[in-house]
């Protein structure tokens, strides 16, 4: 018979193949798998760094992008500030406008008088839609010259498939999307990375709770910031995020874990428990897809210091992918999300 000198030789052959077949399912290789799409209608993924895509899908598709419009509300103001047309101690007087906002707000009342910073905190961390709405006609005179220096500033970092209709992200009268602000997630992620490099945004989306009003209101505000990753998610100090009935729930968000940092954009998820999850989970594969040789980023950094107090500027040689300003930041000092139907957040 000749099987028993057949077999040694097929085991030994068996052997060979099953040496060069891929490790068996669940365990442990280098590769890193693409996430799972869901939860959102369009995501993106950067390296804050160098804008290098770590992971996209449907980046350009075109929706709105509700309360993160108030992160163009503020580029555009840092702008004005640091051309001198105001200062964060300017006072701006409601108007009876401002008072009549709907969706998220701080309930402004036409009697009262606010300097700009207490403003911007109220629309960054309250996203205060009537606070959005104060800043803008403060700035520039009226509201509606105020969106025309949104959609410049949107068309020098290079945001091709953006238009603003508001400063704060409401939908328009008509409820036609067509008729409100509209953009991708490709393009919020060029405002998100300017943000980052050339303001202290950080200053403001890293606040999870401040009160607001008192003085002169005879009892405080308490703000409570609707991004639920701060202090849930490692890193994670920013930066918006969105809700209306149109668009949807959105999140700009960004974390930094040792030198590096991730930006994350999605747009029009189903909820915001899925968003939030989708976005975890996105944070972490961007960390994750890093390459070995990805330069640290070198940004503003966020503040530590009490509300008032400038933070230590960080000189950025990190190009930015658009045209881009420069000059002195605005100055400042840390989550429950309310539903508004068919209001923003």
């Amino acid at each position: 018979m000749v099987f028993p000198r057949v077999f040694p030789a097929l085991a030994a052959a068996a052997l060979t193949f099953l040496a060069g077949m891929p490790a068996r399912v669940g365990a442990r290789t280098n590769v890193i798998r693409p996430p799972v799409s869901g939860g959102y209608k369009g995501a993106i993924v950067l390296d804050a760094a160098t804008g290098q895509v770590l992971f996209e899908d449907h980046a350009d598709n075109v929706s709105p992008p509700a309360s993160m419009t108030k992160l163009m509300t503020f580029a555009v103001l840092d702008d004005r500030l640091r051309a001198g047309g105001l200062t964060l101690q300017t006072p701006v007087r409601i108007t009876p406008a401002d008072a009549r906002i709907g969706g998220s707000q701080v309930y402004l009342d036409s009697r009262e008088t606010f300097p700009v910073e207490e403003l911007i905190y109220a629309m960054i961390v309250q996203s205060a839609n009537d606070a959005a709405h104060a800043l803008a006609h403060a700035a520039a005179g009226s509201v509606e010259a105020f969106v025309e220096l949104m959609n410049a500033k949107a068309r020098d970092l290079g945001m091709t498939r953006t238009t603003f209709r508001s400063p704060h992200g409401l939908p328009p009268a008509s409820r036609r999307l067509a008729d409100g602000d509209l953009t991708t997630p490709r393009d919020f992620f060029l405002l998100s990375r300017y943000l980052l490099l050339k303001t202290n945004i950080l200053n403001y989306t890293s606040v999870r709770s401040r009160s607001f009003g008192s003085p002169p209101r005879a009892k405080a505000f308490q703000m409570v910031n609707h991004d639920h990753l701060l202090g849930a998610v490692e890193g994670v100090d920013g930066l918006k995020t969105g809700y209306t009935n149109g668009a949807g729930f959105c999140l700009a968000a960004t974390a930094q874990r040792g030198s590096h940092r991730v930006i994350v954009v999605t747009m029009d998820g189903d909820t915001s428990d899925k968003r939030d999850l989708k976005v975890r989970e996105l944070i972490e594969h961007g960390f994750a897809s890093l390459p070995p040789d990805s330069p640290p980023f070198v940004g503003y950094a966020a503040a530590t210091a009490p509300a008032g107090i400038a933070p230590t500027l960080s000189i950025s040689p990190a190009p930015l992918p658009r045209a881009a300003t420069s000059g002195r930041p605005l100055s400042g000092s840390s989550s429950m999300e309310i539903v508004v139907p068919g209001g923003g957040r």
